[in-house]
């Protein structure tokens, strides 16, 4: 049994709340922590049976989350605040010895970068301290490198290609809404599409590639457009037989519609502009003027169906899997009072975290999800929450 530091009180962090109260077999003791000490309070709220304790802290401010990881003495610190504040928080963890998990590699504020290499740099520096850092472990990125760590230890003898491919099915309703953070889940879908193709990551213009995939368990066609996702980088370096690795995410027409038009009129930009005496980024702005996505949960219907189709060879023979899961915001948001986009983020966050304190992932130094055996984390994931579903062979569409 631990103790258990979770830092962000929005969507994700309240699932990863739930469910770590649900887990009281591995988390003895539950903290959770943001800026907004009333967030926290009203997540630990709704819990019922299990106390939660709350605090504030500021996570760009490591003496403070230093403070803070002393008070509380974790044994593991659940990183589910802006992917801004990763540094910090892996450094305040150095600093107190101990061990880190996140769900989104860092990005600097003033770049749309979607890079490792700020973190992979950390790696001597924790291996020396004897702690772990276990980077992305939520869906995409998480789930679906371990998906694909899957397909290479049980399914194919070699993997060349991959397609990760997340949909989200459902409709809340809204003109124009984001189901997580809107400045980071505008500032992705804007930014420069990159795949991996014969050595070398590709450029072309953000969502000018366009399929059309039809989605199992009577979801059917959408659209698809082809994105940069960070799980690629990871997964290509550790599964180095990989060709081609490519990242796709249905949008609806209204979505890319209101998109174009923010765009047009600078409302996605991440520069400061002045306004009336004030600096101002126009995205920030645009984050306080749409919905909270927390208050989208109860508006939600549908499902999501997010997996990896992997293709390679088995027994010299060219064969395919598609890996995956379909999550119901309606079930999530009943659960948890969160919709499927912060559940499948959450419950994987919770599932990594119980890797790393029965030791059945653990290891000093900076590790991604595809370099752990990938059965034990999907014994768990299923029961937690998110049972996974494997097509064997079959005929899928080259992408």
């Amino acid at each position: 049994m631990s103790n258990v530091l979770i830092i962000g009180a929005g969507g994700v962090g309240r699932v990863v709340v739930h469910k770590c109260a649900q887990r009281s077999d591995i988390f003895s003791s539950i903290t959770l922590a943001s800026r907004t000490k009333g967030k926290c309070d009203a997540i630990a709220a709704e819990i019922k049976g299990v106390k939660v304790a709350t605090a504030q802290v500021d996570a760009d401010n490591v003496p403070e989350l230093v403070t803070l990881i002393k008070a509380v003495q974790p044994k593991l610190v659940i990183n589910v605040a802006l992917p801004y504040q990763d540094l910090t928080i892996m450094d305040a963890c150095l600093e107190t010895g101990v061990d880190y998990l996140d769900t989104a590699n860092y990005e600097p504020l003033d770049t749309a970068k979607f890079e490792y290499k700020w973190q992979w740099a950390y790696q001597d520096r924790f291996k020396q301290a004897g702690i772990m850092a276990l980077l992305g472990s939520g869906f995409d990125p998480g789930v679906t490198n371990v998906y694909t760590a899957l397909a290479a230890k049980k399914y194919l003898d070699v993997v060349e290609e991959i397609d990760i491919i997340d949909a989200n099915a459902g409709s809340h309703g809204q003109p124009f809404a984001t189901n997580f953070n809107p400045e980071i889940n505008i500032r992705e879908v804007t930014a420069l599409c990159r795949h991996w193709e014969n050595g070398a990551f590709v450029e072309t213009p953000a969502l000018s590639t366009k399929r059309v995939f039809d989605f199992p368990e009577g979801i059917g066609p959408m659209n698809i457009y082809r994105l940069y996702h960070e799980e690629m980088e990871s997964i290509v370096k550790h599964i180095p037989t990989i060709k081609k690795a490519q990242f796709w995410m249905t949008f609806s027409d209204n979505y890319l519609k209101h998109l174009e038009v923010l765009q047009n009129v600078g409302m996605t930009r991440i520069d400061e502009v002045e306004f009336q005496g004030q600096k101002i980024v126009p995205i920030q702005f645009l984050k306080a003027l749409l919905p909270d996505p927390g208050s989208l949960g109860p508006l939600t219907k549908g499902k999501t169906c997010i997996g990896v189709i992997a293709r390679g060879l088995k027994d010299g023979k060219r064969r395919q899997v598609y890996i995956y899961n379909i999550c119901d915001h309606e079930a999530c948001f009943a659960e948890t009072n969160s919709q499927a986009i912060s559940y499948t983020t959450g419950v994987p966050a919770v599932v990594g975290a119980v890797m790393m304190l029965t030791r059945k992932w653990h290891a000093p130094g900076v590790w991604n999800m595809e370099q752990f055996d990938p059965e034990p984390f999907l014994e768990v994931l299923g029961p937690m929450g998110l049972p996974t579903v494997v097509a064997d062979g079959g005929d899928w569409p080259a992408l």
